[in-house]
């Protein structure tokens, strides 16, 4: 299943940036506070600083490019590339409550995705706006029933039903994966929400948790817990997919931002 651009998933045998590649506690959802942005013991929130380098760590740290600046897709500043591409930068989210009707989504993936119906809103937010031409990400969280829904290349339709390539539900409290080989809203198969900066962590300086990002170019494998890839390079030195995305990285201001790869598993 193909996509511009392409979404690597780095995480936890992938990609982790931080001071000392650990985790710590995280912050949740303000709107959904009784919800888990997925549980203490997830490996979007595991501290990966005592596990083993992989072998091709900077093999893959130097693919996405060592010396490139991190670029924070989010607001709409026209300095990072936000509204003088169109439209607002970054990927929103809403939160809706018991009472937000189910409407029917229709996939062009759906043998991959979870039926509806789903709780959109009529006008919940597109990512790059209503008019974009980009990957249309749409994120609900329902915080009563603490689930997650996420389609890609979303479309509201006249009738009240959405159409989108793909789709995926996420129970916020537990560690379930996709099957083996499925996509989500992200092509590593893999929740977008719990790897996204949220205004509220920038507020307080705590991410407790892998940052999904962008890089120029991946490889054709999925690397625990990825369920899925979209590359067709079997170049190994490129990264694999796993918690992050493809196009350019989006991560954490690079101040002092030192990246390492490990190995999640013997």
């Amino acid at each position: 299943m193909a996509r511009a651009p392409l979404l690597l998933l780095a995480l936890l045998s992938g990609l982790l940036a931080g001071p000392t590649c650990a985790s710590r506690p995280y912050v949740p959802l303000l709107d959904a506070f009784d919800c888990p942005l997925m549980p203490d013991d997830s490996y979007w929130h595991a501290d990966v600083s005592a596990l083993p380098v992989h072998p091709r760590s900077e093999a893959w740290v130097h693919s996405i490019g060592l010396d490139a600046p991190v670029h924070p897709d989010f607001g709409s500043s026209p300095r990072f590339g936000g509204l003088s591409l169109g439209g607002p930068v970054g990927i929103p989210y809403v939160t809706v409550g018991q009472r937000q009707p189910r409407v029917p989504v229709s996939f062009d993936f759906a043998a991959e995705s979870d039926p509806g119906p789903y709780p959109i809103p009529a006008d919940a937010p597109i990512e790059g706006g209503t008019d974009s031409l980009g990957d249309r990400h749409v994120l609900v969280v329902d915080g009563r029933a603490c689930i997650l829904y996420e389609l890609f290349d979303a479309i509201p339709e006249a009738d009240g039903s959405w159409s989108a390539g793909s789709g995926a539900i996420f129970r916020l409290g537990t560690n379930e994966l996709r099957p083996e080989g499925w996509t989500s809203a992200d092509a590593a198969g893999l929740p977008i929400l719990p790897g996204l900066v949220r205004f509220e962590e920038a507020a307080l300086g705590l991410v407790g948790h892998a940052l999904r990002f962008t890089a120029p170019r991946t490889q054709s494998a999925a690397l625990w817990p990825a369920r899925h890839f979209a590359s067709a390079d079997a170049d190994p030195d490129l990264p694999p997919w796993e918690r992050g995305s493809g196009s350019g990285p989006r991560s954490t201001p690079r101040a002092s931002l030192p990246w390492c790869v490990r190995s999640s598993r013997p």
